[in-house]
């Protein structure tokens, strides 16, 4: 993959300008700005999400370069003017990728997990998921097929994602004048918000003009209220990436008929019997932890995110000098510790065995390393006896998942 060694630095740099709006927020005396658990968990989706598109990110861009070599309708030079177009071109794609994001339930399952946060900063802009890239990339197709030239089309896709990161925030106010043109923290505050004025409005990501032209630009009036009309009841990695999924196929279920069936998967979520999501939550989840009450050991989270963090960054550095197997290695190892955490954020007490998994996921590939591979038992055996001398399966509860009330 060619020119990816730059992606490595965008974790780092996402970290840093999370630092400094949490130390602002501070310093403004805003803090219910950031909540614990949901920065926790808009993270671990963002470090997955960066992980697993290594994997395919080249795909896309293959993809972009084929469709303008064999079926680009425009021969489109590059100049400043076609570099102005383009970036209006990019924002009417979003504009309507954004939108039957909204308005088609097969692309909502894939888009609402970047709407589960209740709390608005930069942790929520990294609440994107794979299957939400993967669709997304459909739509971006339609530049390069006009005929804008591919490099021009992932240079420009860049400058507009980093453009809306920086709208996540509500250290920024409203900024009238600008909002006429541009979208701004509190124009996609709106957009983030479960208000029942401000459901479905600002899909812009640079520019307001196509909401203002299309009907959906909605200005900010009352403080927002962050997040989904019906809470998701869980922090669980795994769920919050599959459960609309799994609403759309009990909804399909219960459809008579070919055209109910249909809408089950394309038709609006404002039609999305709200029945199914509890029945489904009461069939697979726990109820969160009590609101008054999170972890106390919560270092423990900070440095599994912290070492995910840092393989991230080096992973995507050297990531065309590795070979298959330690890719899969990095992959599994951080899927399974991003499972980890949010499975502790809800006091999951099987998580000790992916504790086990994990260890023995790491001494395997070691003994793989070394050629030793035969004695892939030996650890096994370490850590059985180890469990039945010291009861560590103990100590871990009461250590890891002891409680404390919220301040």
């Amino acid at each position: 993959m060619k020119n990816i060694n730059f992606l490595a630095f965008a974790m780092p740099a996402f970290f840093l300008f999370l630092f400094l709006e949490y130390k602002l927020a501070q310093r403004k005396k805003r803090p219910e700005i950031f909540n614990y658990e949901s920065s926790v968990s808009n993270i671990s989706i963002g470090i997955a999400e960066r992980l697993i598109n290594l994997f395919i990110a080249a795909s896309f861009y293959q993809l972009y370069y084929f469709i303008y070599d064999n079926y680009r309708i425009f021969e489109i030079p590059k100049n400043a003017f076609i570099w102005f177009a383009l970036i209006l071109a990019t924002d009417f794609v979003w504009y309507w990728y954004h939108r039957l994001g909204h308005e088609v339930n097969f692309f909502w399952a894939a888009h609402i997990v970047h709407h589960h946060s209740e709390e608005f900063n930069f942790t929520a802009a990294a609440r994107i998921t794979t299957f939400q890239a993967i669709i997304r990339t459909g739509f971006w197709c339609v530049l390069p097929l006009i005929g804008f030239h591919p490099t021009m089309v992932i240079t420009m896709l860049i400058v507009h994602g980093a453009y809306s990161f920086f709208t996540h925030t509500q250290l920024i106010g409203k900024i009238k004048w600008l909002e006429y043109i541009f979208v701004t923290p509190s124009v996609h505050g709106v957009h983030h918000a479960s208000d029942e004025k401000y459901l479905d409005k600002n899909y812009g990501d640079m520019f307001t003009f196509w909401d203002r032209l299309f009907g959906t630009f909605q200005t900010e009036e009352e403080k927002p209220k962050y997040g989904l009309t019906h809470p998701l009841k869980s922090y669980s990695f795994l769920w919050q990436h599959f459960h609309y999924y799994f609403e759309i196929y009990e909804l399909w279920k219960r459809s008579s008929g070919f055209k109910a069936k249909w809408k089950a998967v394309f038709g609006s979520p404002a039609h999305m019997d709200q029945d199914i999501r509890p029945v489904l939550e009461k069939r697979f989840l726990q109820d969160k932890a009590s609101p008054n009450q999170r972890l106390r050991f919560k270092n423990y989270l900070y440095i599994q995110l912290g070492i995910c963090t840092l393989i991230l960054t080096a992973f995507t550095y050297y990531f065309d000098y590795l070979e298959s197997y330690d890719k899969i290695f990095v992959l599994s190892s951080v899927i399974l510790t991003l499972i980890n955490c949010g499975a502790l954020l809800e006091q999951r007490k099987w998580i000790y065995y992916l504790e086990y998994a994990r260890l023995a996921m790491i001494s395997t590939y070691f003994l793989y390393e070394e050629d030793l591979l035969v004695f892939f038992f030996v650890p096994i055996a370490i850590m059985i006896f180890v469990e039945q001398l010291f009861s560590l399966s103990t100590i871990y509860q009461n250590t890891i998942l002891q409680l404390e009330p919220v301040e």
